[in-house]
């Protein structure tokens, strides 16, 4: 959608020799074969399920939600109009909200339903966890995305090079003095590997790495509250295992 080279060192679907747009019909296709299966094993004779019609709309609404943030992403950051009056906290938290925080919620709602736990207050008190979990590992993917390991990440930079409204370059025009924005300004969005080391060098003025990490920390803690003070009926183990899963990751 916004032209980006690769997706975790691989190349997108549509770059696939003599695929193109045919993506899109793909896309289409893959979308309309959750609610095929999801169909398949809970209508099926013999295999009618209560919980058929919760995930659903479950899967209706999460699907509209990440198009809603994928939309926000897009209209923030057009390919080729570097406009850095856009990248504002609250509009970066609107993005990541719809665009990574609510599909968190998924799978852990997919499984409630199916176990029986369909209670309103249940599932907003998973809610609670589970967004504010999908943000912390949207805001690491974007630290990792620039000051990552290479060899791990297979990308250095592409958020700059994609003209992204991240949160390193959210942080750091908070804090920029007119001189360094007209830097952003002039390298943000560029695919030469001199400018993003331009942009790099601004963010390690501001000594963002230490400042992810106190991020990090504070969010691990505040987590970790929200799973001692939400998570029943389930089990905490549920939680605490997704969070371990992202926390300290390097990828």
């Amino acid at each position: 959608m916004d032209s980006s080279l690769s997706p975790q060192g691989q190349i997108w679907w549509y770059q696939k020799p003599g695929m193109g747009l045919d993506a899109i019909n793909d896309a289409v296709l893959l979308e309309a074969c959750i609610y095929h299966l999801l169909k398949l094993y809970s209508t099926a004779p013999g295999l009618e399920q209560p919980y058929y019609l919760d995930l659903i709309q479950l899967f209706l609404q999460s699907s509209y939600q990440t198009d809603i943030g994928q939309t926000l992403d897009l209209i923030t950051a057009p390919q080729g109009n570097v406009g850095l009056g856009r990248f504002t906290e609250k509009r970066y938290k609107s993005i990541v909200k719809y665009k990574a925080a609510f599909y968190s919620y998924l799978p852990v709602a997919a499984a409630m339903y199916i176990a029986g736990i369909d209670g309103e207050k249940n599932h907003a008190n998973a809610k609670k966890i589970l967004l504010d979990m999908g943000e912390f590992f949207q805001i690491q993917d974007d630290y990792l995305d620039l000051f990552g390991d290479p060899s791990v990440t297979s990308k250095v930079g592409a958020d700059i090079q994609d003209n992204k409204c991240s949160w390193l370059v959210v942080q750091r025009l908070q804090q920029a003095t007119p001189e360094q924005y007209q830097i952003l300004k002039k390298n943000y969005g560029q695919k030469e590997a001199k400018k993003v080391a331009q942009v790099k060098a601004l963010y390690e003025e501001l000594d963002l790495p230490a400042v992810f990490l106190q991020y990090e920390e504070d969010s691990y803690s505040h987590i970790m509250g929200l799973i001692e003070q939400y998570a029943a009926p389930l089990t905490p183990a549920i939680f605490l295992g997704l969070l371990r899963k992202i926390y300290k990751q390097k990828k």
